[in-house]
Formats: structure tokens, sequence, C-alpha cells
């Protein structure tokens, strides 16, 4: 723990005033981690549709699209393999990623739960969003929690101003494009206290597409055709967000790679 606390203070990056060059993507849990999982219906036999497996699918096509326009990308996992949030972070720190952008499905026991939603890393009270944090950070225990709450506030500080503008503009190209074309609803834009943004240590999202648990979005979901507009909206979403940053700082200097 001792280390692992040494690494996060001395390896914590300042943000810098360029327009983000180098962006990994994060296809949500993977390997031994399913992440949330649903059966199909009216199928025989059963079929078992999982998280890990939808996030990897819609993160190579936001990849893919990235890299199309020019910009250095990078995929925590391109395949089915177990990651763990700080081999996650690691990346981020050997990738030197300037943005970082995790990718999940959602699910709930509420039958019929919709919509899609937009996290960034900040402190909040919400009992609601509480049990979606739950979910995700499942893998952190013991004293990866401690470091983790230690950690924070700290990152918090770093990240919020440029991790907030992120996924609003994120998640306006969603709502604008994916929402209206498919008739989902918008869940918001929420502060959340994510592992796996907190320990990336750079301005980042994460993004719910939909509820697995909701046949009709869990079917939708699997879809090429939704996966490619939803992944083009994100890209569009990033984009919006580099263009009103150069247009705030008309002065950019480029970060000092080492």
């Amino acid at each position: 723990m001792k280390y692992l606390l040494i690494f996060f203070f001395t390896s914590l990056i300042a943000l810098s005033n360029a327009q983000a060059l180098t962006i990994l993507i994060d296809p949500g849990h993977g390997g031994e981690d399913d992440g949330a999982k649903a059966k199909t219906i009216g199928r025989v036999p059963e079929e078992l549709i999982r998280e890990k497996d939808i996030a990897l699918s819609i993160s190579k096509k936001i990849y893919d699209k990235l890299q199309a326009k020019n910009y250095t990308v990078f995929l925590t996992r391109s395949f089915d393999r177990t990651v763990s949030l700080p081999e996650r972070a690691a990346i981020a720190e050997k990738t030197k990623a300037d943005l970082f952008i995790s990718v999940h499905i959602n699910s709930s026991p509420e039958s019929g739960a919709v919509g899609f939603e937009t996290y960034y890393l900040d402190n909040h009270n919400d009992v609601a969003i509480k049990k979606v944090e739950k979910t995700e950070n499942v893998q952190m225990k013991g004293d990866e929690v401690v470091v983790q709450q230690i950690l924070v506030d700290l990152v918090v500080e770093q990240t919020v101003s440029t991790s907030k503008p992120l996924a609003q503009n994120i998640h306006s190209e969603i709502k604008n494009s994916v929402g209206r074309k498919y008739g989902i609803p918008s869940r918001g834009i929420k502060p959340g206290l994510f592992f796996v943004l907190a320990l990336s240590k750079r301005p980042g999202v994460l993004l719910e597409v939909g509820f697995i648990s909701t046949q009709k979005e869990r079917v939708r979901m699997m879809d090429p055709k939704f996966q490619d507009d939803y992944a083009s909206a994100v890209v569009r979403g990033i984009e919006s967000f580099l263009k009103s940053r150069q247009q705030h700082k008309p002065r950019i200097k480029t970060k000092k790679r080492h």
C-alpha cells in the first residue's frame, strides 16, 4: 500500500492547456469479470448476454473512428481478457493519454429501466448514483479502497474542470443524435466516484450506454448499426470538446512528452 500511494502522489498529472491528442478507450470489465449479465428471452437454448462483450464492441468502433481522424488512440483491452483497475491506470500512464473514455452497460432490478448516462469524476451525495458506483467499483477491496479515498480528492481537483465539459459535450451529441433517432431518454450527466476514473488521473468520463436488464435496450445495444451510431456520437462529442477548448485558449501549448 505504501508504494502504491507513493506511485499515485508522484505521478499525479497536471492538466495541460493543450488540445488532447492521445485518447485511451477503456472497454469495461473483461475476462473473468463479465460485468452486468442478462439472458435472452424466447430462445432455446438461452444465450447469456454480457456487458463486457457489448462494451468491447462499442469501444472498438470508437477506437476505429478516432484513429481514422488521425488521433493517437489506445484500448485498455482489445479482446476478452481480465484487466484490473490498477492495470488500466498503468496503461493510461504508459500511453500518456490525455483523455480517458470508459464504456459500460447499465443494469437495474427495476423492470423496464431505460436511458443513457454520462459520468465524470466528482464528489456527490446522491444515493441513486452510489448504487451505480458500487457496481462499477466492485474490483477494489481492502487497502485499495483506502488508497482510492485518499487519491480521489486530489484527482477531482485536478480533473473536474476538464472532465465535466467533456461529459457535457459527449452527452449532448448522444442525446441529439442517438437519443432522438432511437427514442432513448437521457438520464443526465452525473458526478460519480468511480475508481477507474480516479486511478487513471486523467480528464475522463464513464459512459453507461443503456440497460442490459431491459430486453428492448439489450437487443438494440447488440445491433451493429446502433453501436456505430453511438460510437460516432461519442467521437463528435470529443471533437466538440476539443474545439471549444481551442476557442477558449488561443495560445495552445503542447504537453511535454518524456
